[in-house]
């Protein structure tokens, strides 16, 4: 006769409980509603040497991190470790539904506080939980850089003769017969510098970083020992890097005027790049040239919280 087994009540529940267990899979809790931040970039480069992105939502006057990220080399956002996050969205632990703006910001190596950078680089105002970010934004750049333009001459003042001519860029006028300003930039915000440069073969040169377009930039390390224009340029006659040789006849370069963080993540030119322009292969010394206007290609964003 085969034996028969009893079990007590309290058994057979925990054996259900155990079955169930064992055939449920899982699954990731599901965010609280409001407290994901999605993000889709366009134009935004990947950041150097520990620099990195942070969304802010600002609630109540106050700006709430939202997260750090970077981006990849197809401008999808990535975590500091180079890890994708998924669909863009950044889960936080506060309900973001109040917020008034969302602004991304660009965070320097180390980062470990909780207040944003003074390089706002794009941000928009949140309606119906949606923001477009721009880098016009108020909050950001605060101008779309539309009326910027430029002039720029060659001629190398700081030798002292009249030799190697086209081996120099200065951003100035002389259609008047006097030097006077080329440039015509909006005042940058606080974490932000205009540089020029000059790209031949590929290779970006700096011209010196500076804030007043009506004033000699920061550096002058290529120019040789005579006192330049009062305006942003450089005489490339001395020191070249590796890849060319100084002097260097600039015709068929490009000359290029970019936005610059501060400080910045990178020698390299910034995405944010108001004026350009190729440099005439027949280029002539003391002659004006013009720069085209490339705002148009500035960096985009939705951020929609969800």
């Amino acid at each position: 006769m085969a034996r028969v087994t009893h079990f007590s009540p309290i058994a057979l529940i925990l054996i259900s409980l155990l079955g169930l267990s064992g055939c449920t899979e899982l699954t990731p809790p599901v965010p609280e509603p409001g407290r994901t931040l999605h993000l889709d970039l366009q134009g935004f480069q990947p950041l150097q040497n520990g620099f990195h992105y942070e969304g802010w939502a600002i609630i109540h006057g106050q700006p709430i991190s939202t997260g750090k990220f970077n981006v990849d080399q197809q401008g999808k956002p990535v975590t500091l470790t180079g890890q994708p996050i998924p669909n863009g969205d950044f889960m936080t632990q506060v309900d973001l539904r109040p917020a008034t703006a969302i602004v991304i910001t660009i965070e320097p190596a180390g980062d470990t506080d909780v207040i944003p950078a003074k390089t706002h680089y794009a941000a928009g105002n949140v309606t119906n939980g949606s923001a477009s970010l721009t880098v016009a934004a108020t909050q950001a750049l605060g101008n779309n850089f539309a009326g910027a333009s430029g002039k720029y001459i060659l001629a190398t003042p700081t030798d002292g003769t009249n030799s190697n001519e086209n081996s120099g860029i200065w951003f100035l006028d002389i259609a008047t017969g006097s030097p006077s300003q080329g440039l015509q930039l909006p005042a940058l915000p606080e974490g932000w510098k205009y540089e020029g440069w000059v790209v031949f073969n590929g290779v970006p040169v700096s011209t010196g970083r500076f804030r007043n377009p009506v004033a000699a930039d920061e550096a002058a390390p290529f120019s040789s020992s005579q006192p330049g224009p009062p305006f942003p340029g450089e005489d490339f006659l001395k020191n070249s890097p590796s890849g060319l040789t100084f002097p260097i006849d600039l015709s068929g370069a490009t000359a290029v005027i970019s936005v610059e963080p501060d400080p910045d993540d990178s020698p390299a030119p910034f995405t944010l790049k108001p004026l350009a322009g190729q440099i005439p292969t027949s280029a002539k010394d003391h002659y004006v040239y013009t720069m085209n206007n490339q705002a148009s290609s500035f960096p985009t964003g939705q951020a929609m919280i969800r």
